[in-house]
């Protein structure tokens, strides 16, 4: 759970240094309706770059950024149509764009989840003690980046084997980086440093996204909304809404799928994997190359028992459909394909994750059978921009992407993308991957037993995290409030 303890000392110290800063704290209400932010907040953002080491960029921290690098205002929610040309299935997928927060993610987003209510409630001092990120990537960017803003010590960890650029992009920001042994598979090397660094005695505090609740309601209360907005601009009278598809990566983003299933009853979530490490399909572990969904677990906030399905994608897929997406010889051949000038220019705005968010979709239509008046909904979570030196590795190992190699990408992967490694979740399935939680959670991370059973049996459980928003944001506006008057 959330806890919102005030703790009345540090609080006090937090005001001072918000005041020494000169920063306020944007609400999860004006994250979700950027119309609410204040007019002065608005006219200081005309001059400020989306990724400018600057306090009021805290208000950026949403899905509904101009997409421009500097200056821009707020509009309508950021997201692409993958053409039938591109998918080979008659359903609409739609995918809400990441690339237009501050640190080009939205993972920025679930960091601030994660650092508001400890922030408003005195329970960390960013005056003295360090921020803790535990990542696979672009939660620790936005927890160093958020941290920044606040100044505050921050430590960035992940593993050695991830992209080169983020790794100096977080020099510039971040106060130390640890590099844990491996890559994108090997997140029980993250936990074993946090435990370290837990018990070195050095005044910290850890927000590990996979299980800090914060992040899961950021995204119900933020990225849920954004998508509903999206749906109701993109569906007719006939259309329906069939479901969200998500790599589930800290099990963050899935979050949106429980608020789209309230409003929409009949859809469907579908959480996400590499075949490579196919943990919730069959209990696997391995090694993949999908950067972005740290795996060989269940995070502590999955819902699982509101999961409907398990897709598994194979990282060449990604990999290779990566290559046709960004190389001039894959743009030709999309073109000869009938895919649209527009479309092909916005292909870079898909890193390797969210293509494999976009081949879950297609799955998953192929699966339901879906026609055209379905929708489905899915995120880039970031972009190209974080992975150039993946596309270089690839070209120095295999050579140039050539018109042969991207016939064979986009027919192999495109339109030859089969049922394989689908599986709609039963009762029995659903409470299997559920109770894969015990080893990670409560024999190695110390939670308990009685809560991995509440999570699955109270029927409140999930509802009273929903809550929390309304109550944060009450405490956000006195921070705020009193930072004002300090």
């Amino acid at each position: 759970m959330i806890d919102l303890t005030v703790n009345e000392a540090v609080l006090k110290s937090a005001v001072q240094q918000a005041k020494a800063r000169d920063f306020r704290i944007p609400t999860f209400k004006q994250m979700r309706d950027p119309s609410l932010i204040p007019d002065d907040v608005k006219t200081r953002l005309g001059s400020v770059g989306l990724w400018d080491l600057d306090p009021i960029n805290l208000y950026r921290i949403n899905w509904h950024n101009d997409p421009t690098p500097t200056g821009g205002g707020f509009g309508g929610v950021n997201y692409l149509e993958v053409p039938s040309e591109v998918s080979g299935v008659d359903a609409r997928i739609v995918m809400l764009e990441g690339k237009w927060f501050p640190t080009g993610a939205h993972k920025v987003g679930a960091a601030f989840g994660c650092l508001a209510p400890r922030l408003v409630s005195g329970q960390f001092d960013p005056a003295t003690q360090k921020a803790v990120w535990p990542s696979t990537g672009n939660y620790c960017r936005g927890g160093a980046y958020d941290s920044n803003l606040l100044a505050c010590e921050s430590i960035a960890i992940l593993p050695e084997g991830m992209s080169a650029e983020r790794f100096r992009w977080l020099e510039s920001v971040a106060g130390e980086i640890i590099k844990t042994p491996g890559s994108e598979s090997n997140v029980k090397e993250i936990f074993d440093k946090c435990n370290e660094l837990r018990a070195s005695g050095e005044d910290l505090v850890i927000f590990n996204q996979f299980d800090e609740f914060g992040n899961y309601l950021w995204h119900y209360s933020v990225t849920g909304p954004a998508m509903v907005e999206v749906l109701n601009e993109v569906m007719g009278p006939n259309d329906r809404f069939a479901g969200v598809t998500l790599a589930t990566g800290s099990a963050g983003t899935i979050g949106s799928g429980d608020y789209l299933k309230q409003l929409y009853p009949n859809s469907k979530i579908a959480a996400g994997e590499a075949s490579e490490c196919p943990t919730m399909l069959v209990n696997g572990f391995g090694e993949h190359r999908i950067e972005g969904i740290g795996d060989k677990h269940i995070p502590w906030i999955h819902n699982v028992r509101n999961t409907d399905m398990a897709i598994a994608i194979d990282d060449e897929a990604s990999i290779s459909l990566v290559r046709l997406f960004n190389e001039p010889a894959g743009h030709a051949y999309l073109a000869d394909q009938g895919v649209s000038p527009e479309f092909i220019e916005k292909l870079p705005l898909l890193g390797i994750s969210c293509v494999a968010n976009m081949l879950m979709a297609i799955k998953f239509a192929k699966f339901y059978e879906l026609t055209g008046n379905d929708v489905v909904m899915t995120v880039a979570t970031d972009s190209m921009e974080m992975y150039q030196s993946r596309l270089k590795e690839l070209n120095d190992e295999r050579g140039e992407f050539t018109a042969l190699d991207a016939a064979a990408a986009y027919h192999q992967y495109l339109m030859g993308q089969s049922l394989a490694n689908t599986q709609e979740l039963g009762y029995y399935d659903k409470k299997r991957i559920h109770n894969l939680k015990y080893y990670t959670w409560v024999e190695q991370q110390g939670k308990t037993y009685e809560e991995i059973q509440a999570q699955w049996y109270d029927p409140d459980y999930w509802t009273s995290i929903q809550r929390m928003a309304d109550p944060i944001d009450e405490m956000i506006e006195s921070f705020n409030a009193r930072v004002e008057q300090a």
